[in-house]
């Protein structure tokens, strides 16, 4: 007798059990850079105390402050902070030293 064999070709497809999730544009952030005034109008400062950070001229300096490489303005003498207006609308800052009596 002639068997045949018979062969019944079978596809298996896997469905996924999880739909693929693509990447997302909104999953990142950067690190706060604490921007801002650091001492307030009246506060004493010593030397080389920052007064201010910024990025650019928010606030340009006055006497006794200095302004570093990255804008930050810094007491150049120890004193008592003052922000005055100047022109229409711009702000600077200055050191006024104080005299402290001494007694002998």
């Amino acid at each position: 007798m002639n068997k045949k064999k018979f062969w019944l070709p079978v596809d298996l497809q896997y469905f996924a059990s999880k739909k693929g999730v693509g990447s997302t544009k909104n999953g990142r952030d950067s690190n706060p850079k604490f921007l801002g005034a650091k001492l307030a109008d009246g506060q004493h400062t010593k030397v080389g105390q920052i007064i201010y950070r910024q990025r650019g001229n928010r606030i340009w300096p006055g006497k006794n402050v200095g302004q570093g490489t990255d804008d930050t303005l810094f007491a150049k003498s120890a004193g008592i902070v003052r922000y005055k207006k100047f022109g229409s609308d711009k702000t600077k800052v200055e050191v006024v030293p104080v005299l402290v009596k001494t007694e002998k």
